[in-house]
């Protein structure tokens, strides 16, 4: 991105299974905390397994009753950490939200509405449905929410590329910034699935972790010999994007710059990951921002713990970091909050901006039998302090193929 405008990084927010807000989310990192338990619902005794990334928000306790009623859980949490970003960021009222562009990543939008929707219809027989329903359940209601909230007026841009979205909505806002199509963007993503009928169709495929019914916050356990699959979770993070003149004008804090983007697709497979197209990713990544594999001082892994993710992640890294890739340490803090689909770019990115601003690099928690396929330093069960990082990088890669990366540097003083 260094032949074009420069765009830094304002503001955070990240309502997670760690926790709701940045300072309970950088809190839990650094703890190596698990925000993952047995869900409590009325579908709960039909799940074969029951481990989940839950956030302990009701949402409206923030948002007001009448807001609610036309907004799916996913808008709301979508909404609440975009707020926290515009705020972190200094940008409450002021004058350049009216164009900035809104970009949101989901996976499945609002299914908890859908899913109500269907359940009266044909299980209770309701005649007549939820006039609201559609607006709920679309997947660019988060961003129409938080355009309406701010009043922005530029680009509001919707990205469903499974576990990817997030990452993507992020990169292609920071690239519309950096071609001077606007100064300020909101982006990240927000998913909210944990729903009987999405939950059921994920344990059809035989991906979800297989959790130790006494301790379910051990479900997730990437690159260790013994991990059974994911665990799905629900969440939101956005960014505040900024063009560096523009910040450093209004006397912003910046946390970082956003130094490099790189999206390609394997074209291989629909749910096996291909280590040629995430390589492909982290290699555009590094030639955008400029840099070298070895300048790179930590990776937010994407770190699933399914068989073949991990490994093939793990190669991956290898391809592009070469003899670098026994040094550069490499964390998945999906077995702290789960798996948030959509959402899980943009809040694994923000995790490795609080690493590097913070000094700190989050654990891979659960790792107590790593896996011989999987030879990296993935610092294992607790977080390392005082490290010095000047760039980050963070993996996002989906079913479908759909492999985003993005890389943060320190910003010279």
């Amino acid at each position: 991105m260094s032949a074009y405008r420069r765009v830094c990084i304002t503001g955070l927010g990240a309502i997670t299974p760690l926790g709701c807000g940045v300072p309970a989310f950088l809190a839990s990192l650094q703890a190596g905390r698990s925000g993952i338990r047995a869900m409590s619902s009325a579908f709960s005794d039909r799940l074969a397994y029951n481990a989940f990334g839950i956030v302990d928000m009701p949402t409206d306790s923030v948002l007001p009753r009448s807001r609610m009623a036309a907004m799916d859980r996913y808008s709301s949490l979508g909404l609440i950490a975009a707020h926290e970003a515009v705020n972190q960021a200094g940008l409450a009222g002021h004058a350049a939200l009216n164009e900035a562009i809104i970009a949101v990543g989901t996976g499945m939008g609002g299914a908890e509405s859908v899913q109500q929707g269907y359940e009266e219809l044909l299980l209770r027989g309701g005649a007549r449905l939820n006039p609201l329903l559609v607006v709920k359940g679309m997947n660019n209601a988060a961003a129409a929410h938080i355009a309406i909230d701010f009043g922005c007026h530029g680009q509001s841009l919707t990205y469903s590329t499974a576990c990817s979205s997030s990452a993507i909505a992020i990169g292609e806002a920071a690239r519309a910034i950096r071609t001077g199509q606007a100064d300020v963007a909101i982006a990240g993503g927000t998913e909210a699935l944990l729903t009987f009928g999405t939950i059921a169709a994920w344990q059809a495929m035989r991906t979800l972790a297989i959790p130790d019914s006494q301790h379910p916050e051990t479900a997730c356990r990437p690159f260790s010999k013994d991990r059974t699959g994911l665990v799905l979770a629900e969440g939101a993070g956005f960014v505040i994007l900024e063009e560096e003149s523009h910040a450093r004008a209004r006397g912003a804090r910046i946390h970082a710059c956003l130094s490099g983007y790189g999206a390609r697709t394997d074209a291989v497979h629909l749910t096996k990951p291909d280590p040629s197209g995430q390589s492909a990713a982290m290699r555009a990544a590094l030639a955008d921002a400029g840099l070298q594999p070895a300048d790179i001082g930590y990776i937010n892994a994407h770190g699933t713990a399914t068989l073949a993710g991990d490994i093939t992640e793990t190669e991956a890294i290898k391809r592009v970091f070469a003899e670098h890739a026994a040094h550069v340490p490499v964390s998945s803090t999906k077995s702290m909050h789960g798996h948030l689909m959509g959402a899980t770019g943009a809040v694994e990115f923000i995790a490795a901006l609080l690493a590097m601003e913070h000094g700190f690099l989050p654990p891979t928690i659960n790792l107590h039998q790593p896996d011989p396929a999987c030879d990296l330093d993935y610092v294992p069960n607790r977080a390392r302090d005082g490290v010095r990082l000047d760039h980050v990088m963070s993996n996002s890669f989906a079913f479908g193929g759909s492999n985003a990366v993005l890389v943060a540097s320190r910003v010279p003083a």
